[in-house]
């Protein structure tokens, strides 16, 4: 194999594969240094803060020298400038790490690079006595590509230019990964990572990234992924031990989005990843630059395959997941908009492909065919259908995109189905606006029954129905308090506040004839009115039931959304029966009225049937209201649609 390396880059000897490798490690040293030289300052001006001893990383780079775990405690200001404990050598390890990083680069005629790499090291910041200046060691870290050059940026471009070099210096391509100086072991493992990887890369759907290079350097196994085309965004992997004393995986990923890194971390949750020293880290072109170390032990080398494959299975989700968050700002709140994206990345469904359908302004056409009068200028699709409803919608649209376009179907039929969906949430809302008011009816039904109930002969524990019918009417009253919410959200759905309003009167007026009736027995001829009274309520709260069961299952609606036919018949049928039944209400009350004047037994008989009477008779004209405000509603559909 070493053979075959050394002819892929035209020499002979080993120099350049040992080169290559040492420049790697330099590499991992130099992040170690930069993170602890930003800490080290960062401490000096904030000294009463808990200081970090970086020792993971330390070791992990392969650094033994103890006396560095001090550095960032030990850092304190003096005047203007900076006293680090062992800065002067600090200085000395970058410079060296620099040179060693440079040596394959340069070894492949890179004259541009070697003047750049002398002209950098020639105004790095002199550490006499330890002392640093802030503001140089802030320059140093720079990664921007405006401005004068820096040793941050520098190290970045020798490590894509390695990164090359890895790439033409593999003997084969193992899985879909460049590989080189592998043995068998090493050989399982990065196919294990490459199977995960491969599983999900299709969800990327064209973006490039997620290129992989695998090696064996300084006594273990590294991979390493690009992820995307971010120069900050990448993850190495590195492999320890062996089934004999166990394995231990290290992933050290690095990231310009604090949330994107914790939502990297929350991927990996499941399998007990140690995160000791992830943290932010070093700060580039002015802006925070983030790296967390993460560890795992396993037992051997199916273990170790296994968690590998999930690694590499989870990549994918990290492309373009800060843009497709901010995609989603117009639709759901920031709590949903990270749920969603850890529900896509869980559900293998992405979303890559909700930002290749356009992202936002997907969503944006489906609202502007379906939503019509039910959203306004700055309105948020989850101040409209509220948050599990958009939340619900938004899984379907990224599931329906990720789906469409793996199946190859058109864009156009893919955001159809989007389109037809959204409408039918909005319809969905006014169905359920209707299920609300079936609710109520139900109450109201109760009430009603227990009117009847407190009038017949055997009637008995009238307190038993007092506290029943009261409890009916709270019911019904938090219905109409949920229905206001609701139309204050969806103020086009403001027809159905009246609606329950109306019917609540009703449910009012029936709750105070059981109370009334609680108070005394009634007896005499004009019992026999009353009951006629409040059997006409019974029958008035079913139809009231039929009216709004059968508008609810005609789905009728102002809009193409319902139409008329048998349904709506049954509407207006159940509605004219209450209109009839009013009317039978009102000559009942009368007939009430006269019998009870003529043969009540005293003040206080005469007194309970009348104002009983009143109250069925307030309950009867507030059923019919409702029922009116349905007829013209259902009307106004069949008439638009």
């Amino acid at each position: 194999m070493k053979t075959q390396i050394l002819a892929a880059i035209g020499e002979t000897e080993l120099q350049p594969a040992a080169a290559l490798n040492a420049a790697l490690a330099a590499n991992d040293r130099l992040k170690y240094a930069f993170s602890l030289l930003q800490m080290a300052v960062d401490h000096a001006g904030h000294p009463k803060q808990e200081a970090e001893t970086l020792k993971r990383d330390r070791v992990a780079c392969g650094i033994d020298d103890p006396t560095l775990d001090a550095t960032v405690a030990g850092a304190r200001m003096a005047g203007a400038s900076c006293r680090v404990p062992g800065g002067a050598a600090i200085m000395a390890r970058i410079a060296g790490d620099v040179r060693v990083m440079a040596a394959p680069v340069l070894a492949t005629k890179g004259d541009g690079m070697r003047v750049r790499v002398e002209g950098v090291l020639g105004v790095l910041p002199p550490a006499t006595g330890d002392l640093l200046d802030p503001a140089a060691v802030a320059s140093m870290m720079q990664a921007g590509h405006g401005g004068p050059d820096s040793i941050h940026r520098l190290v970045m471009d020798l490590h894509k230019r390695l990164n090359a070099l890895q790439a033409a210096l593999a003997t084969e391509v193992l899985d879909g990964a460049a590989v080189y100086n592998l043995s068998a072991p090493d050989r399982a493992l990065v196919s294990a990572f490459m199977a995960g990887l491969r599983r999900t890369a299709g969800l990327k759907f064209g973006h490039p990234g997620l290129d992989t290079t695998a090696t064996r350097a300084g006594g273990r196994l590294l991979i390493q992924n690009d992820i995307g085309t971010t120069d900050a965004h990448v993850i190495v992997v590195h492999v320890e031990g062996d089934d004999t004393k166990g394995r231990a995986v290290s992933v050290t990923y690095t990231d310009v989005h604090a949330e994107r890194l914790a939502f990297f971390q929350d991927m990996l949750k499941p399998y007990a990843v140690a995160w000791k020293g992830a943290r932010t880290a070093v700060l580039a072109a002015g802006a925070p630059f983030y790296m967390a170390t993460g560890r795992i032990e396993v037992k051997d080398a199916a273990g170790c395959g296994a968690y590998l494959d999930v690694l590499g299975s989870r990549l994918v989700f990290l492309i373009d997941w800060n843009r497709a968050r901010k995609q989603l700002r117009g639709f759901l709140r920031g709590p949903d908009r990270l749920a969603l994206l850890a529900w896509a990345a869980e559900a293998g469904v992405g979303h890559r492909g909700f930002l290749e359908l356009g992202g936002a302004e997907l969503i944006n056409r489906a609202v502007e065919a379906a939503a019509g009068p039910a959203m306004r200028f700055g309105d948020r699709l989850c101040d409209v259908l509220g948050d599990a409803a958009a939340l619900e919608f938004l899984r379907f649209v990224f599931q329906t995109a990720t789906r469409g376009l793996l199946a190859g179907q058109p864009h156009g039929l893919i955001q159809d189905r989007i389109q037809v969906a959204l409408a039918g949430h909005f319809t969905g809302e006014r169905r359920q606006r209707l299920r609300v008011a079936e609710e109520h009816a139900g109450l109201v039904f109760e009430l009603a029954s227990l009117v009847r109930d407190g009038l017949q002969a055997e009637a008995a524990h009238p307190e038993r129905r007092t506290r029943r019918a009261a409890g009916f009417e709270r019911d019904a009253d938090h219905l109409v308090l949920d229905m206001r919410d609701a139309v204050r959200r969806r103020p086009d759905h403001a027809v159905f506040l009246p609606l329950l309003e109306a019917a609540d009167d009703a449910a009012d007026a029936l709750e105070g004839a059981v109370f009334l009736l609680g108070l005394d027995a009634l007896h005499g001829k004009a019992l026999e009115a009353l009951q006629a009274l409040a059997d006409l309520l019974l029958e008035a709260s079913e139809e009231w039931i039929k009216a709004l069961g059968h508008a609810g299952q005609a789905g009728l609606a102002p809009g193409p959304a319902g139409r008329g036919g048998a349904e709506l018949d049954d509407v207006l049928a159940a509605v004219s029966r209450i209109a009839v039944l009013r009317q039978q209400a009102d000559e009942a009350a009368r007939t009430l009225t006269a019998e009870a004047v003529l043969h009540a037994d005293g003040f206080r008989q005469l007194h309970l049937f009348t104002a009983s009477g009143g109250k069925l008779q307030a309950a009867a004209d507030a059923l019919q209201r409702a029922s009116l405000i349905l007829r013209g509603y259902v009307l106004e559909g069949v008439a638009v649609g």
